[in-house]
């Protein structure tokens, strides 16, 4: 069972810290236990709470009303809410519960039914990105427990596999990509969506994965001569070598645009030489690779 501080909390449910403060104490709707000093920690079904709350919130329902509830009307309300449409942001918390008690079945569920109404793409940009987006920082900080981590990643990664096979069987008459990620970089999430983006606008890809040497990032650039490269740098290199790592970049592959994105490139002031561009948004992604 996984531990959470009150950020965490924040982070993957959406509610302030603050907010949870005063259900604790003006409803007592939480129970949080506390360590030797005093501060708050929360378990798996701490957050399960938070989150079965946020959702009768986000559909009408009054805190104070919620806090009357027992947990068995906790939860038919959270059913009956659940058998409608749901949101975005909704289908978020549904995705963050199904980590939390390792459901497949319920993953299953999500993508299934919303692939279904939306499409791959449209399910992958609003639910899974967001969802990734939200959770990423805790991954990196052992908030989220490995078992957790590496059971929803590998589910992502499977259906992101089967996609891609699916447009690689498509004849590719656009520009050519190459995607890795540097040494010691294993977070592939982001990187399998930007293959999947790129092939299904009809461009050629070599995917090259995760932990790359950079000498040998040189050997395939030297056969294929690509359009573009595109890496995403989550924890890798540490935040002091980022900016001289993307200087070697820059110069070492002077003839292509060089695509950055990821936790350590986003926001973090990084000087772009004329051919580096920063993705900020998932959008533009999209944008370039159909032009």
């Amino acid at each position: 069972m996984s531990t959470y501080s009150i950020r965490d909390l924040e982070q993957l449910s959406g509610i302030k810290a603050h907010t949870l403060r005063i259900w604790e104490q003006r409803y007592a709707i939480i129970a949080p236990q506390r360590t030797d000093t005093n501060i708050r920690t929360y378990d798996d079904q701490d957050l399960k709470l938070v989150l079965n709350i946020s959702l009768l919130k986000d559909h009408g329902y009054k805190i104070s009303e919620i806090s009357k509830l027992s947990p068995e009307e906790l939860y038919r309300e959270v059913v009956s809410v659940s058998e409608r449409r749901l949101t975005y942001p909704d289908q978020i918390h549904a995705l963050t519960l199904s980590m939390i008690d390792l459901d497949e079945e319920g993953f299953e569920k999500i993508i299934r039914d919303n692939s279904f109404q939306f499409g791959f793409e449209n399910t992958m940009i609003n639910i899974i990105y967001p969802f990734l987006n939200r959770i990423g920082t805790l991954w990196t900080t052992g908030s989220i427990g490995p078992a957790q981590e590496h059971f929803i990643s590998n589910l992502i990664r499977q259906k992101l596999i089967v996609a891609i096979d699916g447009q690689s069987k498509q004849s590719a008459t656009g520009k050519k990509y190459i995607l890795f990620l540097p040494e010691g970089e294993f977070h592939e999430i982001s990187l399998l969506f930007a293959d999947y983006i790129i092939r299904a606008r009809s461009n050629k890809v070599i995917y090259l994965g995760q932990n790359l040497p950079f000498s040998e990032l040189e050997f395939v650039y030297e056969r294929h001569k690509p359009d573009y490269l595109l890496t995403i740098l989550t924890s890798q290199p540490a935040n002091h070598e980022v900016q001289p790592f993307v200087n070697r970049l820059a110069t070492a592959f002077p003839e292509s645009q060089i695509l950055l994105t990821g936790y350590q490139i986003v926001g973090q002031g990084i000087d772009t030489p004329d051919n580096v561009m920063i993705i900020n948004q998932i959008n533009e992604l999209v944008r370039i690779a159909t032009n």
